[in-house]
């Protein structure tokens, strides 16, 4: 299978992304279509001696879409961008799956309008794994769309389960509504209207779930809007990023802690490494007609390489399909 990479996309491109292509190329043994700036993708490649295993190929363009940009000059202004011609690629069936480290609303507006909708959906999401101590869990919707309806969240909940059926293998996943109390009355109308919703639909729904309880992980997947998911994502990041920082300081802090940091830094190091988001590499793009991942806009090396390893497992594994199979169109 071959996976196009917009190369020039996220804030370590394209150095991080053209490295990441190569080490999912020497691992996955995937073809690679990387787009961007021809002459500086090979120079990178010739500096750092890097090996692609399977074929390589690079579609030139000076153009790129910024996180500044609005997403939707995608379609005009930026239509010769590389993430441009990468979503180009994957609607005319020259690649099987999309990898982005680039703007979110680019990738959403890409994904809508250039792959298209699964007939039915009504908004692809964002799909995120976040790392918890039983392994990870799915937050959706991450910040594809600020605004939504009961339907809405219902689709995402169908989505999110098809997906961890699929790629994750989990047998029948558990699925929470986020909300401000696990009781069905808790909520603004659009909660109490997905609950009974989401209560009704083809899947292993456990009711809601209060944001204290998500970094458990006690479910599967949270479902939420696009606003309230982003602020949620974005405050477990920080959390997660000041807490090890406060460890740190506390380890460093006088020569007995030290030498207690010597004896224990071992278990620190697979604490955060398990915490490590650059493991899970990205977020698909749910509700799309063909595998659209995005990765984090600080996507290192090993990060774009897990998610081309997440396009792949994507692509294989007929979560399209399922999702299909399992939508409820009013």
């Amino acid at each position: 299978m071959r996976v196009v990479i917009d190369a020039y996309g996220g804030d370590n491109a394209p150095l991080e992304i053209v490295k990441g292509a190569a080490l999912a190329s020497q691992e996955l043994g995937v073809d690679i279509t990387l787009t961007g700036n021809k002459s500086e993708i090979q120079q990178i490649i010739d500096d750092n001696k890097l090996k692609f295993k399977a074929s390589l190929d690079i579609i030139h363009t000076d153009d790129v879409i910024s996180m500044h940009d609005d997403p939707t000059t995608l379609l005009k202004a930026h239509k010769e961008s590389s993430m441009a011609l990468a979503f180009k690629e994957l609607a005319e069936d020259r690649a099987d799956a999309f990898v982005s480290a680039g703007s979110t609303g680019a990738v959403v507006v890409g994904g809508t309008l250039i792959i298209k909708r699964i007939k039915g959906i009504k908004r692809p999401a964002l799909a995120g794994l976040i790392p918890s101590p039983k392994g990870h869990y799915m937050l959706m919707d991450m910040g594809a769309n600020a605004e939504c309806r009961p339907e809405m969240l219902q689709q995402f909940g169908i989505m999110a389960s098809a997906y961890l059926n699929c790629v994750e293998g989990i047998e029948n996943p558990s699925v929470a509504l986020l909300n401000i109390g696990t009781e069905d009355t808790k909520g603004s109308e659009l909660q109490k209207e997905a609950y009974q919703l989401l209560k009704n639909s083809p899947i292993n729904f456990v009711g809601n779930i209060e944001s204290r309880e998500m970094p458990k992980g006690v479910c599967d997947a949270v479902i939420t809007d696009g606003f309230t998911g982003n602020i949620a994502l974005k405050l477990i990041e920080g959390t997660a990023t000041t807490f090890f920082k406060l460890i740190k300081n506390v380890l460093y802090k006088n020569i007995f802690n030290k030498l207690a940091a010597l004896v224990i830094k071992k278990d620190l190091y697979s604490i955060k490494s398990m915490m490590d988001s650059s493991e899970v590499g990205g977020a698909p793009l749910l509700g799309v007609k063909k595998p659209v991942i995005k990765a984090h806009g600080s996507s290192d090396a090993k990060a774009i390489k897990n998610a081309v390893k997440q396009a792949v497992l994507f692509t294989q594994n007929g979560v399209i399909e399922k999702i299909s199979n399992n939508l409820i169109v009013e």
